[in-house]
């Protein structure tokens, strides 16, 4: 049985490294992009339709996206612990930490979405 918990503490771990490795990249190209924006005369984004906000607006959706990844990689870290908690005091902590990830996720994925909706829109006139 300590094999087990041990094993399942290894690979909650190892999710939560794969989380933090996604964050990172993601910060990274994010960076990227958005330096890529000060570029004059390059048109970076081809769904932009030219307009520096949206594609502004793309590289914050596009890291919204993968920040929204992370954070189901850190949820499926955290059911992982929860399953080897020893405690009820872990076992609060964990859901209470389990509750907070899936609201911020939530309202992250709202977010997206609501931006989503505002690039496919048509323009009026």
């Amino acid at each position: 049985m300590d094999i087990l918990k041990q094993l399942t503490i290894w690979l909650a771990s190892g999710v939560e490294g794969a989380a933090a490795v996604l964050i990172g990249l993601a910060a990274v190209e994010a960076t990227w992009h958005s330096l890529l924006l000060f570029v004059p005369g390059r048109d970076y984004f081809s769904n932009a339709a030219g307009h520096p906000q949206d594609a502004k607006e793309a590289v914050r959706l596009r890291l919204g996206r993968w920040l929204a990844v992370a954070l189901e990689f850190e949820l499926a870290a955290d059911i992982l612990r929860t399953a080897v908690a020893p405690t009820w005091n872990e076992i609060g902590q964990l859901a209470a930490i389990v509750v907070l990830r899936t609201v911020l996720n939530y309202f992250l994925q709202a977010e997206i979405d609501k931006a989503e909706a505002r690039r496919v829109e048509p323009a009026p006139g």
